[in-house]
């Protein structure tokens, strides 16, 4: 078995990295990248693939305990370090400690002040003070205004330490996922995807946010080891079912989309897991359990909140043709939809590698979401693996949350926003450790495939991002 990413692969990762952001930027002159654009994404490329390479080997001899300790450890020091520079760059940059186009960062700083000014009132049922503040406030809306409050309560509206508290529940996302991968895929797969979650940047940066993505993957994971950690125990353990059970809950107020995929996956581990993973009286209990929480949840309103986002599916045409014809839209949006979007949904979004107003932020984390794009070869090579072996069997929990909120996300309207990939990505490091631990010579020549495509498709989106705005 492989325990490390591939030298080779991530030489021709890097490599390939830099070639297209050259020709890109020769192609494309007018409308290139800044300099400090290209020095983050140079950053996130060459340190990610590097040190996937070596790390690995240097930490092999560790015990399980002692790798656990220093992937917490590790993780915890980079998003540390990130929240203070990213802080001051936001400042320098923006005059404000928020990245640019900060609208919903805003009403989300506004809310958590308006929370912590009640909560220091002595009111603690803040929730229908805080909807009538914002004119309204949905459940699944609701749930990340709170948590600010007490934070901001707590810290007395500071947003470093704010971001600090973001970045210990990042580091301890990255351990869990090392149980998860341990538990479903053995050492070596498991100690390969903890790294990738430590390196990988899109979860780095978003500790440097005061948007909600960081809480809702760190809620996403504890429910799914929680839950996993339970179904695979012949004994009926109350404690991980609460907890399991807990975070899946908090998912509703935070996004109703995962909240509904988190009950949904656990009952298709119910039905579809190998009896050799969860016994049949585990399976009988779990669905009884679910059928019971379904009827007393009929009528409330997380419940008519689902039925809502159930209805409104449908709604995507409608929404590429608004983003088409907004000011500073791409008017060729109209063309995608969910059959564009379908067969790309492991890979996308594709990096933004020309300087388009507005898109700083997208600019910014580039080199995350090019890596993404090389790493879900990996992600579908291991779910063609599992299946042809039938193993998928043994991780249908895994597998069930990962592919059902991607299919949500591929009929929703944000099927080409980097944030809302945000929950599946752990979910895919695990896969893809999965298959790059699998490797095999024959598949060493798809993966140069891959890469020729991944290279025409960014190029052809730089033409494209610029085209549909008439500046080409």
């Amino acid at each position: 078995m492989i325990g490390h990413f591939p030298r080779t692969f991530s030489n021709k990762a890097i490599a390939l990295y830099f070639g297209l952001l050259l020709l890109v930027t020769l192609l494309f002159i007018s409308h290139s990248l800044s300099w400090y654009w290209m020095v983050f994404g140079a950053v996130e490329v060459c340190s990610f693939f590097y040190f996937s390479c070596t790390l690995p080997l240097e930490w092999s001899r560790l015990s399980d305990k002692a790798f656990e300790k220093l992937i917490f450890r590790v993780s915890l020091l980079i998003r540390l370090i990130y929240v203070v520079l990213s802080y001051y760059f936001y400042l320098g940059m923006t005059g404000a400690p928020f990245e640019f186009g900060a609208a919903d960062v805003m009403f989300y700083d506004e809310m958590g002040r308006y929370g912590h000014t009640l909560l220091s009132k002595g009111i603690l049922k803040i929730y229908p003070f805080m909807s009538d503040y914002a004119g309204g406030l949905e459940i699944s809306d609701s749930g990340y205004p709170i948590y600010l409050s007490i934070l901001y309560f707590l810290t007395n509206n500071s947003i470093i330490i704010t971001r600090m508290i973001k970045a210990l529940l990042s580091a301890y996302t990255c351990v869990l996922v090392y149980r998860l991968a341990l538990r479903n895929f053995g050492g070596e797969t498991a100690r390969l995807a903890a790294i990738f979650c430590m390196l990988i940047p899109n979860l780095i940066y978003y500790c440097g946010l005061h948007l909600k993505e960081t809480e809702m993957v760190f809620l996403c994971l504890l429910f799914v080891e929680r839950a996993d950690s339970a179904l695979r125990d012949n004994r009926f353990l109350w404690k991980k079912w609460i907890v399991a059970f807990s975070a899946a809950l908090f998912l509703f107020a935070f996004r109703t989309a995962i909240g509904l995929v988190a009950f949904l996956s656990l009952a298709t581990a119910g039905i579809l897991s190998s009896g050799r993973v969860v016994s049949r009286w585990q399976k009988a209990a779990l669905l009884f359990i679910l059928a019971l929480g379904l009827f007393f949840s009929a009528g409330s309103q997380v419940f008519q909140e689902t039925q809502s986002l159930v209805d409104s599916s449908g709604s995507q045409s409608s929404n590429m043709e608004w983003r088409s014809e907004r000011t500073g839209g791409n008017s060729l949006a109209k063309y995608a939809g969910s059959a564009v979007f379908a067969p790309l949904i492991f890979t996308i979004p594709f990096p933004t590698l020309v300087d388009i107003e507005g898109q700083e932020d997208l600019q910014m984390i580039h080199g995350g979401n090019y890596v993404k794009n090389v790493l879900s070869f990996f992600v579908i090579l291991s779910l063609i693996l599992l299946l042809f072996s039938g193993d998928w069997k043994r991780h249908v929990l895994l597998v069930a949350f990962m592919c059902g909120y991607l299919v949500v996300l591929v009929f929703s309207n944000f099927a080409q926003s980097e944030r809302f990939h945000l929950p599946a990505l752990p979910f895919e490091l695990m896969f893809a450790s999965y298959a790059i631990t699998h490797l095999r010579a024959s598949h060493v020549k798809f993966f140069n495939y891959w890469l020729l495509v991944v290279f025409v498709a960014n190029l052809g989106w730089a033409w494209f991002k610029l085209a549909g705005r008439g500046l080409v």
